[in-house]
């Protein structure tokens, strides 16, 4: 079971969606499955039979097992990348004595200030 989280899932955190992942799980499972038809044909044509006849064999026996264990893995082995939705720029270097321009006449004030007043009672 997985631990609650107290932050906010982020959209790039997020696994790829099944129905995304599905189609190169078949194609996984398709490939593997295909090796091992290969090896059941091969098994049976390669004259004389040797000890790579049970090479073939091994491969026709123990290929379903391993393309049902690559197909389930999926996509998402590696976990996902986390990326804080919540980063902030990085701030400009700052700048030094000598390359800093000469100062403005009157001080310009960069910072809005906002301040609320109590609401007054209507006089009646």
């Amino acid at each position: 079971m997985k631990k609650a989280s107290k932050t906010p899932q982020s959209a790039t955190s997020l696994p790829r969606a099944p129905r995304e992942d599905e189609g190169s799980r078949v194609t996984k499972y398709m490939i593997t499955m295909g090796i091992r038809i290969a090896c059941f044909i091969a098994m049976a044509l390669v004259t004389p039979y040797g000890w790579y006849t049970w090479v073939f064999a091994a491969g026709a026996v123990f290929l379903p097992y391993i393309a049902v264990v690559i197909a389930n893995v999926g996509e998402d082995t590696h976990g996902p990348e986390v990326i804080n939705p919540e980063r902030m720029l990085e701030a400009p270097a700052p700048r030094t004595e000598a390359a800093a321009p000469a100062a403005p006449a009157e001080p310009m004030d960069r910072v809005i200030r906002i301040t609320e007043t109590p609401l007054r009672k209507p006089e009646e």
